[in-house]
Order: structure tokens, then C-alpha cells, then sequence
């Protein structure tokens, strides 16, 4: 089994309600969810002019390898209305793949690790709540450090509970 870390999120419509739709997707398409983060409301980032995000990170047990589970989320994006126009859009559901297991992956399709993990506070401030002394296998630092160091001044603030209950 493949230990997938995910961050879901999205800004328009029933934030919440996305949020456990994805995690009910998730669970039925591509494993079962271990851990999950209290959700986040953050600031939206690049595209200032929208509504704030709900975002929250996974631990994902998953049998599929990272092709297909890009495949997997892309179908689950767009089951749930995600429309896919320009960067950093509002969206009714994003699901980024953070990391799977300490592989690195630099293709036209798939970049594993994120490639901006570092700079954004809101994957961080989840991430760190369920993983923090994961190590980051491009930069070599614990998801702690690089929260430490992160310069990203966009607010993120604790919402509510997670969505999936861990027990």
C-alpha cells in the first residue's frame, strides 16, 4: 500500500459540504482516508478577487500508483462541478497531491512533491497538524521547518474540525 498526502479544498458554494463529498469520494475511489486535518479557512492565493478557501490535508492508504490516482482525483474534480480555466480560479473542489510516499515525480503531467509546498502556509498549517516531522524529499526538511521559515503572509485560520472523523 502507498501512502498518499492530499490537500482538498475549494471556495464557491457549500465549502463545507464540498469538503466532505471529496473525503466520500476519496474513501470510495481511492483508499482509506488515516489521518485528516482540522479544515482552514485561508485567504485565496494569486487571485486575490474571490471568497476564502476551506482547505484540509490527508493521509490516504491507496493500492494505486500516481498516474492513476491523478486520474482518479481529475474524475472526482470534475464529478463534483470543478471547471478548469485559468490559475488560481474559484473552484468547487481542488485536490492536490502533496506526496506519495518518498517518491520524487517531475512530469508534463504530475509534479511530486508539490512544487510550491514551501511557499504556501495554507498546505503547510494543515500538513503540519497530521505529519509534522515528514520529511520534504526535494528540500530535505521537515514540513515544521519549512512552516518556520515559510514567508507567505496570506492569513490562514483554523476553521472547524475535520470533516472525517480519524477514529
Amino acid at each position: 500500500m502507498n501512502n498518499a498526502y492530499l490537500l482538498i479544498g475549494g471556495n464557491i458554494g457549500d465549502r463545507l459540504g464540498y469538503l466532505q463529498r471529496a473525503c466520500n469520494e476519496i474513501t470510495y475511489k481511492i483508499g482509506e482516508i488515516i489521518k485528516s486535518s482540522s479544515i482552514y479557512e485561508t485567504a485565496p492565493w494569486g487571485n486575490y478577487n474571490q471568497s476564502n478557501f476551506l482547505n484540509q490535508a490527508l493521509l490516504v492508504k491507496t493500492a494505486l500508483e500516481p498516474s492513476l490516482l491523478l486520474q482518479k482525483i481529475l474524475g472526482i474534480e470534475e464529478g463534483m462541478g470543478r471547471i478548469r480555466t485559468a490559475e488560481n480560479q474559484p473552484r468547487t473542489i481542488d485536490i492536490d497531491i502533496l506526496y506519495f510516499n518518498d517518491v520524487k515525480i517531475n512530469s508534463n503531467e504530475l509534479t511530486i512533491p508539490h512544487p510550491r509546498i514551501f511557499s504556501r502556509k495554507f498546505v503547510l498549517d494543515p500538513m503540519h497538524e497530521i505529519a509534522p516531522d515528514h520529511i520534504d524529499p526535494v528540500h530535505q526538511k521537515s514540513i515544521e521547518q519549512m512552516l518556520n521559515e515559510c514567508k507567505d503572509s496570506l492569513e490562514v485560520n483554523k476553521f472547524s474540525i475535520n470533516v472525517h472523523n480519524n477514529d
